[in-house]
């Protein structure tokens, strides 16, 4: 017999066969012998639960069923992958294949995020793995490369573009001088954004990668409700011009950082200087930049999402459990990388006490004495202005824009002066208010 054929045979189930459950199938057609001798085990898609089947895959070969739990309940299967989505159904199969003694692996960064910790105690209850290397990133192996490959620091902060279509939309807009809405429809016909795209334009997305990540990082409790949040939706062409011109690009950011006063966990539209390589970070791309204690800086980049960059995650998470299953080892890594006893409070730094430059963009009435006022209204709160730009007034148009870069101001300080501003006859909307971040990296 070869090494192959005497290899133990581990059965695996799907449920659901959308864009990852398609990806998955094919890259164990494509490349299920090279899976095969890293796992040393012959990996088998035994069983699929889904509603109709997928033209982009072949599953001719493998037993489907159309009632998605009857993956969960084939006594066959030893690693159930969840990838239906959602937190409803798909909590209810994660529940199901732990307590029937299956391992499972997941793509799902809402329900890790929502409920991880309690299905983390049922999978370590059961004696059984719940891994989770696709929820975040896509194809790059962040929760590895954190949970693990930087096991040996103190992480000081972590930053990401961690949804794809806000980096698309984003970068579409600064290249083509685009509108958001114009650039969001073409991220829909391109699959790139939902019909509803409100989970990634307002961030929320974004919001449950970064609340696993700063899990991992900083040793604290999952908790979804932590993170302050704010989408792309207000963001401009002209607001992407002149933070060009003031040597920046605007990027949608996950951002958590741990201080003496606590952590603060932040999903937001960020000015990132055009020297840092996380600025250039364009498209669907997704990259984290992670700050160890002793590593220093790190930045992991690639395929944020995708039918092969994620299955490739899917995978890689299904070997390692096969290898742990081959030495009678289950399982070796805790799930957020620390022992759950050891987790420590959360304890949350407030919005209000965050302190970054700030980028302001005002619309204002051309006359004698605004930039004064405006300025004074700044100092009045010990803000000081780092750059300005004045655009002459257009033929026609009674207001100018004008935008203002300041040094480092605490939040609380910055909007109490915006309010004011604000309040000014001679301004004529609402501020764009947009932070400031320098990683030095």
């Amino acid at each position: 017999m070869s090494g192959i054929e005497a290899m133990k045979t581990i059965k695996l189930g799907m449920c659901g066969l959308g864009t990852v459950g398609s990806g998955t199938v094919n890259l164990f057609a494509q490349s299920g012998g090279a899976v095969n001798r890293r796992a040393g085990a012959t990996l088998e898609i035994a069983h699929i639960g889904a509603r109709r089947d997928n033209p982009l895959c072949d599953t001719s070969n493998i037993r489907v069923s159309r009632d998605i739990f009857a993956v969960v309940d084939d006594p066959e299967i030893d690693i159930v992958m969840e990838l239906v989505g959602g937190t409803t159904v798909a909590k209810e199969i994660v529940e199901r294949a732990i307590r029937a003694g299956k391992h499972v692996v997941t793509a799902n960064k809402a329900l890790i995020a929502e409920f991880g910790t309690e299905l983390f105690e049922l999978a370590s209850e059961h004696g059984v793995a719940l891994r989770y290397e696709a929820a975040v990133a896509g194809g790059i192996p962040i929760i590895k490369a954190l949970r693990e490959g930087l096991a040996g620091n103190e992480i000081n902060w972590l930053a990401g573009i961690i949804n794809g279509t806000t980096n698309f939309i984003l970068t579409e807009m600064g290249s083509a001088k685009r509108a958001f809405a114009d650039v969001l429809a073409e991220a829909q016909a391109l699959g790139y954004a939902e019909a509803d795209p409100t989970f990634d334009v307002e961030g929320i997305d974004a919001a449950h990668k970064l609340v696993i990540l700063a899990a991992i990082a900083f040793g604290i409790p999952l908790n979804k409700n932590a993170v302050y949040t704010e989408g792309v939706t207000r963001i401009t062409p002209a607001d992407l011009a002149f933070a060009e011109e003031l040597g920046y690009r605007i990027k949608h950011l996950g951002i958590a950082k741990l201080t003496e006063s606590g952590v603060n966990l932040r999903v937001h539209p960020t000015l990132v200087p055009q020297s840092q390589l996380l600025s250039r970070v364009d498209g669907v791309e997704n990259a984290v930049l992670i700050d160890g204690s002793a590593v220093g800086p790190t930045l992991y980049c690639g395929a944020g999402a995708g039918a092969a960059p994620t299955a490739s995650a899917v995978v890689a998470d299904v070997v390692d459990i096969a290898r742990e299953l081959v030495a009678d080892q289950l399982p070796q890594v805790p799930a957020l990388g620390v022992d759950p006893e050891s987790i420590r409070p959360l304890e949350l730094v407030s919005m209000d006490e965050v302190v970054t430059p700030w980028y302001l963009r005002l619309n204002v009435y051309d006359k004698a004495g605004v930039m004064s006022r405006l300025s004074s209204i700044l100092s009045d709160h010990g803000i000081s202005i780092e750059a300005l730009i004045q655009k002459p007034p257009v033929r026609g148009e009674a207001t100018v824009a004008v935008v203002i870069l300041t040094n480092p101001a605490q939040q609380a300080n910055l909007m109490s002066a915006v309010a004011q501003m604000e309040a000014l006859e001679s301004t004529t909307a609402d501020i764009m208010c947009i932070r400031v971040e320098n990683f030095k990296a």
